[in-house]
């Protein structure tokens, strides 16, 4: 693995450039741990069945823009695929095997988040690709993990986000507090926290390949990713036999500590302690209730709830947000829920760079994604290219994997490579 651009003993360029990812994720989990790699520098070669992949016609499809059956895509594939580059190769033919393997012998990580079985079936066993590469990081996202982690009953089972979060707890705790249907968050985020879970693997594996010169398997199941996330019921069902039920949106420790209607839309407040809980009774005009027993500490106002929530409510209902942030604002934790509307409009996410407009193939203009929150000092990060368009990159790549014109030829290329434009 390569620095480049030193200053200061840091690398300018993002801290994983130099590495080298062969991707052949699809749909979610997978395409976004790949991103995150690509987000800190590294080189993510997205590897496509014929056609592309199926997740380029998944929409919103901004008017004008490229199809995939013209090479392009919609605004999901754009958001988690850009950074990267693309080819083609069709893995059900043994010239797209061969090609895969040569690649790999010199790639630092392959990651993929096929159903168990299919890596074996493609030739591509652990075994296989020891010998081929035996610095090589193997990264595998799948429902109920491999083997690596221990042997799952449900292994075979397909999954998508809904099903983690359902096995793995999280909508268990989620729903209204009395009755009614567990409920789905509505991020993907059965799908995104295992992938988080997955580019932290892949680091700590980069890590020791480079110190040890042998590579590793990381072994990530898309439920325990979520049970992770919900590290709180496991303790508390362990500690007290209790089975920790929807939330609602408040909090079962901690009082008060949740959502609150104001005349204009909904806030938060987290009130963690019994300090915070002085200031905000002080700024509201209510300075007593610091020192009133039903509600000085924690305990009181977890033992009141309902009384507790009613002060807040009394309060907040009566104000806008923007009133209650004048107020509150500067001194205890406080947010108003923000709809994308209102995220594109306030300082904060522009200030962080957390909207970023990429090109958009097809368009003159372009549309923006979520930037990474992940900040550093001197080494870059975040959305430097748009997504890929299918087989974009095809004629490059193989040429710096070293295969010859002519054997790009026999794999569909011809020479020189046309490339798309970032716009029209």
């Amino acid at each position: 693995m390569k620095k480049k651009h030193i200053k200061n003993g840091q690398p300018c360029g993002g801290t994983l450039e130099g590495v080298k990812v062969i991707d052949l994720t699809m749909m979610l989990a997978g395409p976004f741990a790949s991103m995150m790699l690509a987000d800190q520098g590294a080189d993510v070669i997205k590897v496509e069945p014929p056609g592309g992949d199926n997740t380029r016609r998944i929409g919103p499809h901004p008017k004008g823009g490229l199809t995939q059956d013209e090479g392009g895509y919609g605004g999901y594939f754009a958001s988690i695929n850009r950074n990267k580059r693309s080819i083609v190769l069709d893995l059900k033919s043994s010239l797209g095997i061969a090609a895969l393997k040569r690649m790999i012998i010199s790639a630092d990580l392959l990651i993929e988040n096929y159903r168990y079985g299919v890596m074996e079936r493609l030739g591509l066993d652990s075994p296989t690709l020891r010998a081929l590469n035996p610095k090589l990081v193997h990264v595998s996202v799948r429902g109920f993990g491999d083997t690596v982690g221990g042997v799952s009953p449900y292994r075979d089972w397909p999954a998508y986000d809904p099903i983690s979060q359902a096995m793995g707890g999280i909508m268990g705790i989620t729903g209204p507090m009395k009755g009614g249907a567990p409920t789905k968050i509505g991020p993907g985020i059965g799908d995104i926290a295992p992938a988080m879970f997955a580019a932290f693997g892949a680091v700590a594996a980069l890590y020791r390949a480079q110190r040890t010169g042998e590579g590793d398997r990381v072994d990530i199941s898309m439920v325990d990713g979520v049970l992770a996330l919900c590290e709180r019921i496991v303790y508390q069902y362990s500690a007290t036999g209790k089975v920790p039920g929807p939330e609602g949106n408040g909090h079962p420790l901690l009082c008060p500590f949740g959502m609150f209607a104001a005349t204009d839309g909904y806030l938060t407040l987290g009130i963690p302690n019994d300090k915070f809980w002085g200031v905000f009774v002080d700024l509201i005009g209510q300075p007593d209730l610091a020192h009133d027993p039903a509600f000085a500490t924690n305990t009181a106002r977890l033992s009141n709830a309902n009384r507790t929530h009613a002060i807040v409510t009394d309060w907040t209902s009566a104000r806008t947000r923007a009133e209650i942030a004048d107020v509150i604002g500067n001194h205890v934790p406080f947010a108003p829920v923000m709809t994308a509307d209102d995220i594109f409009s306030d300082p904060h996410f522009s200030s962080r760079d957390m909207l970023v407009k990429v090109p958009f193939p097809g368009l003159s203009d372009g549309i923006r994604v979520a930037n990474t929150p992940v900040k550093m000092e001197f080494a870059k990060s975040g959305v430097r290219d748009r997504a890929p368009m299918t087989d974009e990159h095809a004629t490059e790549i193989l040429s710096e994997f070293g295969f010859s014109p002519d054997e790009i030829r026999l794999l569909g290329r011809g020479l020189p490579e046309t490339k798309a434009k970032p716009s029209r």
